[in-house]
């Protein structure tokens, strides 16, 4: 099935998940996303059916970024920015530290140019402020342990104890002249009230620092931002870690969240970019750092795999198989090791944009209309709504199936959790992302079918005496 014949079928399914805007041609249904596709062609794999090879559009360019900002510098279309990102497949290098700052909530859409130099300004002043109220109660933080036989981290770690100081932090972009002197000073002095105020368990912060120490270590150091002289950067991240534990008690620090760090510090390579991007994100996803979140996401990827491929399902939820919590991994570092490393972080932009899913902005915005329009076409008749598909349901749990039904075959004979961990672990830098986007868009839109068709039939069902021909089209999607 092509995905894009799949979100034309369903017509205006489709365009709630999140399809064609206004404006956009007629012909052109929602497009896989082309991140891998630029290198690769973006052919389908063998026997997916998935019809002619279509370019995927570009990535989000500086050309096309500038073109959503207005004259002073808002970005006026942030519906319109997350399916450009989602459709192209990511976004350019170039540009990807000013489009990052706007997608994890680090800058308002509606931000001018300028206050956005102030809102630097202050995330500088607050970030430092917050950095020296932990190293004022525990001094000894600043020492890192260190295994003596990781000679490369363990020299970088003494010599930075020594030379570092919280005041020189990584990637400084704002104005520090004389002239904001007297701005600064005033910014201190609020940031200095915000970090006092805010209760610091120092026991449960040792206890934190004592588990990024062992983690900080086993971040992904192949990648170039780690390399050689970059090693001082898993310091650096270290630090990010520490504040992030000290001032979000609730969710502390949890394991794997250095591998999501660093994959913002790579990308901003400014520590307080990175700390405050990190922390936008972490909120929207700080259900999944606690065990009721971890079971919710794995439960509903079960549910979705039992829609899409019932027998796959009751294979892997054997007694012997422990279901599909062997999928956490995937799902809470964003995929982050299955890929090639560039290819993964296209991945995280896609899944970030949060656009083609059923809880997305233009879903709810179209089911608003339908809902307003039905009840004028009825004369303010209220009927139940009819349930259409899981909302809970995003699309990285697509992402996961996709993974999960293109590896189908070598699934069905893993017998025990043993063959299933060396499956995944023969996953990582493995897959192809061309060919995972198609398969989960066609998830995604055979999903969206299949909810139509259930839902036209319970309309049948408590509609027996009106004509099947006598239903709107939108009735079966709302």
């Amino acid at each position: 099935m092509d995905p894009g014949g799949g979100g034309s079928d369903s017509g205006s399914g489709a365009e709630a998940a999140g399809g064609r805007g206004p404006g956009e041609e007629g012909g052109e249904a929602e497009g896989r996303p082309g991140a891998a596709g630029e290198e690769r062609g973006g052919g389908s794999g063998p026997g997916e059916g998935a019809g002619p090879s279509v370019s995927p559009p570009p990535r989000l360019n500086a050309h096309t970024f500038q073109q959503l900002l207005d004259a002073d510098g808002r970005l006026v279309g942030e519906s319109q920015l997350r399916k450009l990102v989602f459709r192209g497949g990511g976004v350019d290098p170039s540009i990807r530290k000013d489009v990052w700052k706007f997608l994890f909530g680090m800058y308002p859409y509606t931000s001018t140019t300028r206050e956005r130099k102030v809102l630097a300004l202050e995330h500088h002043v607050r970030y430092k402020m917050m950095k020296h109220r932990w190293l004022a109660l525990i001094p000894s933080s600043m020492k890192m342990r260190v295994d003596e036989t990781d000679k490369e981290l363990y020299e970088v770690a003494l010599a930075y104890q020594q030379t570092s100081d919280a005041c020189n932090l990584k990637g400084e972009e704002v104005d520090l002249s004389e002239k904001r002197c007297e701005q600064i000073a005033f910014l201190e002095l609020q940031a200095k009230v915000y970090a006092d105020r805010q209760r610091i368990n120092v026991h449960e912060l040792h206890e934190a620092i004592r588990i990024i120490d062992k983690d900080v270590p086993r971040t992904e150091r192949v990648i170039a931002y780690y390399q050689n002289e970059g090693v001082i950067n898993l310091m650096v991240l270290r630090d990010i870690l520490i504040t992030f534990a000290a001032f979000h008690p609730d969710v502390s620090y949890a394991q794997g969240m250095n591998d999501l760090v660093s994959r913002f510090l790579e990308v901003l390579d400014s520590e307080v970019d990175a700390y405050w991007c990190c922390s936008f994100y972490f909120e929207k996803i700080a259900s999944d750092f606690k065990e009721e979140g971890l079971i919710r996401k794995i439960r509903l990827e079960e549910e979705l795999l039992k829609e899409l491929d019932s027998e796959l399902h009751a294979h892997l939820l054997r007694d012997n198989l422990n279901g599909l919590t062997f999928c956490h991994r995937w799902l809470f570092l964003g995929f982050q090791r299955e890929f090639e490393h560039s290819e993964a972080i296209c991945l995280f932009e896609i899944l970030s944009s949060h656009h083609l899913e059923l809880n997305s902005l233009e879903a709810e915005k179209a089911r608003d209309l339908e809902r307003m329009s039905r009840f004028q076409r009825e004369e303010g008749e209220v009927r139940p709504e009819m349930p259409l598909a899981n909302a809970d349901y995003t699309f990285e749990l697509f992402i996961c199936a996709a993974i999960l039904l293109e590896k189908r075959e070598m699934l069905l004979r893993c017998t025990d959790e043993v063959q299933l961990i060396q499956f995944t672990n023969s996953l990582q830098g493995a897959l192809d992302l061309n060919i995972v986007l198609q398969r989960a868009e066609q998830a995604f839109f055979g999903y969206c079918n299949k909810s139509v068709v259930d839902c036209f039939k319970k309309l049948c069902t408590e509609q027996k005496k009106k004509s099947l021909f006598g239903l709107n089209l939108t009735d079966l999607f709302f």
